[in-house]
């Protein structure tokens, strides 16, 4: 008799058995959640650089929801309509000065053009408060007059550095085209997004409740707010202080005696909103009038401008950014130091609102410590009081069980 073939035993396989019984490889919440998150990378990952326009629309929706909503009221309550008329005016607001700085900057450019082919046709002499620096201001005059004041110095000088740097100019140029594309995209995508904004935003802060109170249920609400009602006290705190301090600083210039003090006060408010960029305006022009002879006017104004700068600093900044968090002066200061760095402007807003949430959740954690913990039972869970029984209850006898009835098959088998 020929013995049977033996089959080779199969190896397991990698995967488990094939069939409807093999469990899963891995539970299925696991496999959401793990799923879930690779689609947040993807989406990080692809829509990165639209992060600056979007933040951006949500501090301008945060802060100008109010008046949003009373537009919204007088529009019948048409979302469509009333987001559509705060575009407009946003857009009016955004491109007025975006003009009005471009046209004085063409006007500028074009007086400095027309005096460089002045002074390279007939030559120029040397600004009369050159004379007036200290140490300096003959060394100045005399090195004016060998570079800059002869005719055809500024067109040797042209010539040379054109010739030289035809390559890196033109890459200069190409990279300052591409910039100023880059901002007029990034402007119409933050509009775009702000228009969503103002049409979907109380539907999608909804879902969003929704979704922290199963996260925090019991801190959400709380915190949730501390997002918008820091953007709106930012915004308006560094607006009221940008326009104080340019009025200020403005009638200070003129006071002073300085040129165009209208102007300088304009670029020093502007200035404000950045840190440091306040001292660093009226700095420069204390220096100009310091270096035109007019010594008191420029120490008088820088004096007078650090000590309305410690004011500011120190007591209405810490009080008017972070709103209901009420940042000290470390953390403001910090947030948007950090925030210019990171982000740029956007980031003046982004980096209080950070600071404040961590701030409040430093105080909800040290609130949490200073409560005193209940008493804990033997598997440190705790032990209900129990309560003593009731003299009712202790007169009450105590009922005798009944039987339970047998039936009569039953008794009939035993």
């Amino acid at each position: 008799m020929t013995e049977p073939e033996q089959t080779p035993p199969r190896e397991p396989r990698l995967l488990g058995l094939n069939n409807s019984s093999r469990g899963a490889l891995m539970p299925p919440i696991f496999a959401a959640r793990g799923l879930i998150v690779l689609i947040l990378l993807a989406s990080v990952y692809f829509f990165h650089s639209f992060l600056v326009p979007v933040l951006a629309a949500l501090i301008i929706g945060f802060a100008s929801w109010p008046v949003f909503r009373r537009v919204r009221d007088w529009c019948g309550g048409n979302r469509t309509v009333a987001a559509s008329l705060m575009i407009a005016v946003i857009v009016l607001f955004i491109l007025v000065p975006i003009f009005w700085a471009l046209s004085y900057a063409l006007t500028e450019a074009r007086q400095l053009i027309g005096w460089g082919i002045a002074a390279n046709a007939n030559g120029a002499p040397a600004p009369e408060w050159f004379a007036t620096l200290p140490l300096v201001g003959e060394w100045a005059t005399e090195q004016w007059e060998t570079y800059i004041g002869r005719p055809g110095a500024l067109g040797q000088y042209v010539a040379i550095f054109g010739g030289a740097n035809v390559i890196n100019i033109y890459q200069t140029v190409l990279a300052a085209s591409g910039n100023v594309l880059n901002l007029a995209l990034n402007l119409l995508f933050m509009i775009i997004a702000l228009l969503f904004v103002y049409r979907d935003g109380a539907s999608f802060a909804d879902q969003l409740d929704k979704f922290g109170e199963r996260i925090l249920p019991v801190r959400w609400h709380r915190l949730s707010r501390v997002v918008p009602a820091t953007i709106s006290s930012t915004v308006t705190g560094m607006t009221l202080i940008a326009i104080g301090e340019g009025i200020v600083l403005g009638i200070a210039y003129w006071l002073a005696g300085a040129p165009s003090p209208v102007l300088l006060g304009v670029i020093t408010g502007v200035a404000a909103m950045i840190p440091g960029g306040a001292p660093l305006s009226f700095t420069l022009v204390s220096v100009y009038l310091i270096a035109s002879g007019s010594v008191f006017q420029g120490i008088a104004l820088l004096i007078w401008g650090s000590v309305e700068l410690f004011i500011v600093d120190k007591t209405l900044r810490p009080k008017l950014v972070g709103g209901p968090i009420k940042l000290p002066f470390m953390p403001t200061f910090f947030g948007l130091i950090g925030g210019v760095k990171t982000m740029g402007m956007v980031g003046l807003f982004v980096g209080p609102v950070l600071m404040a949430l961590l701030v409040s959740l430093w105080r909800e954690w040290v609130s949490d410590l200073e409560q005193p913990e209940p008493e804990k039972g033997g598997a440190g869970l705790a032990t209900p009081a129990i309560a003593p029984p009731s003299k009712t209850a202790a007169k009450r006898p105590a009922r005798r069980l009944k039987k339970p009835a047998i039936d009569k098959t039953e008794k009939q088998s035993a």
